[in-house]
């Protein structure tokens, strides 16, 4: 293949230009910016199955996917018919309505540990709420998080990597107090004896400790075989609540989300992204009498104008009931064929490179030896990912514009796409490298 001219996008760049002037940094949040990897952010016009089409009408293979909102592909008939008989009948109401139920009952009915769901407006906002909740039930105040976790823009997890058994968090975000950081724990991912000894030496005072039981905000990082039994294990000893942030992986690596696909039952779940069909939808669930704190039954307050919005409840039940098993089983043979095809390409490119998978998430590391934690991710070559990034949206492909992103397919994606995409990473990579 021959590599394509650089692509100029004069009609991305004017919109950036006036973005700036009206939007901090011309982005709504801080990734779309590609301070990460250079150069001016795509501006987009419209999307459809595996494809966006940006402002100056070019086209993409999208591996972004909203982040991993979107696992049908862009514009799903059944979902975007579900969201025009919704606003049909009314885009928001401020109270109950029959959709709130139909979509609780398809969540509690894939996901085990969940008896009781609350919905909400975001995956921060679950989060949020969640970290609330076991602080309310357990009566104590400090919680464990891993380096490298993402768990959204909530104050008290907005904390660096530190050094130590149990050094506090300090903030990693200005207008964010230390005094807020200061009962969030720093763990290493992976590593259930750091998590053990942290919960040692803070005995009586943790209430749960946060997980992403697939870590997807360092590249994509598995969890090892037994960490998130063991962490079930030390939290049970501990008399900790264990959460997993399911933002990410909830209903993209299984029907049921991590907690199915690795047979480990936290005490709650937070959910986002797949869980709205595409559009603005949290929530957090878990057992009954943890749930049954939260107000009105409870003494835990949280509350939300939009939570359960009809729009939102419709594209949700719209996409959850298209999650078959034949579904999982074709990402997950979608999957095999991008993963296969990328590290063969490093291979023969003689690139040092990890490719890592779990169901319809992927990463590419360039480094030499596996990624199980936030400082070996941290080591990888990210000059070249930027140039690799480059080179891929000059093919038309567009890959999440840091290289500490997991990418996210579809169920749109063909093989022909992954073929597509395979070929013009190995042409990328002679390129840049």
């Amino acid at each position: 293949m021959t590599a394509p001219a650089r692509i100029q996008r004069p009609a991305s760049e004017a919109l950036y230009q006036e973005a700036c002037r009206l939007i901090p940094g011309g982005v709504n949040s801080p990734v779309r910016a590609f301070r990460a990897v250079g150069g001016t952010p795509v501006f987009f016009e419209r999307a459809s199955g595996s494809r966006l089409y940006d402002a100056d009408g070019r086209e993409y293979v999208d591996y972004v996917s909203s982040w991993g909102a979107i696992i049908l592909g862009h514009a799903d008939p059944d979902v975007t018919a579900a969201i025009t008989k919704a606003a049909a009948h009314g885009t928001s109401f401020g109270a109950p309505h029959a959709g709130e139920v139909r979509l609780a009952e398809e969540v509690v009915r894939r996901v085990g540990p969940v008896e009781r769901v609350r919905f909400v407006n975001s995956g921060t906002e679950a989060t949020l709420a969640a970290i609330r909740l076991v602080r309310a039930a357990t009566g104590r105040t400090k919680v464990v998080k891993f380096e490298g976790n993402y768990h959204g823009a909530v104050d008290s997890l907005l904390a660096k990597a530190g050094s130590g058994i149990a050094t506090f968090g300090l903030p990693d975000s200005a207008g964010v107090p230390e005094e807020i950081t200061r009962g969030t724990l720093l763990a290493r991912f992976n590593d259930a004896a750091h998590v053990d000894s942290i919960l040692q030496e803070n005995a009586g005072q943790v209430a749960a400790v946060l997980v992403e039981p697939v870590a997807g905000n360092m590249g994509l990082v598995p969890p090892n075989p037994g960490f998130l039994q063991s962490l079930r294990s030390l939290c049970d000893t501990h008399g900790v609540l264990l959460v997993f942030d399911e933002v990410m992986t909830g209903f993209r690596v299984s029907r049921g989300g991590a907690s199915l696909r690795y047979g480990v039952t936290p005490d709650l779940v937070c959910m986002g992204k797949v869980i709205g069909g595409g559009l603005p939808v949290g929530a957090y669930g878990g057992r009954k009498d943890l749930m049954d704190l939260v107000a009105p039954l409870g003494p835990m307050y949280q509350a939300g104008t939009l939570s359960g919005n009809p729009l939102a409840m419709a594209a949700g039940y719209a996409a959850l009931s298209r999650l078959t098993d034949d579904l999982y089983e074709g990402l997950e043979a979608t999957g095999a064929r991008l993963e296969q095809g990328l590290r063969e390409a490093c291979s023969v490119a003689g690139v040092p490179a990890q490719v890592q998978r779990v169901g319809s998430m992927i990463s590419v590391f360039f480094n030499d030896h596996p990624v199980e934690n936030f400082d070996q991710a941290s080591g990888s070559d990210k000059a070249l990912f930027a140039r690799l990034f480059h080179a891929m949206l000059d093919w038309g492909f567009y890959l999440p514009p840091s290289a500490l992103e997991a990418w996210f397919f579809t169920a749109a994606h063909t093989a022909d796409d992954i073929d597509r995409t395979v070929e013009a990473f190995a042409a990328s990579l002679r390129e840049v490298r």
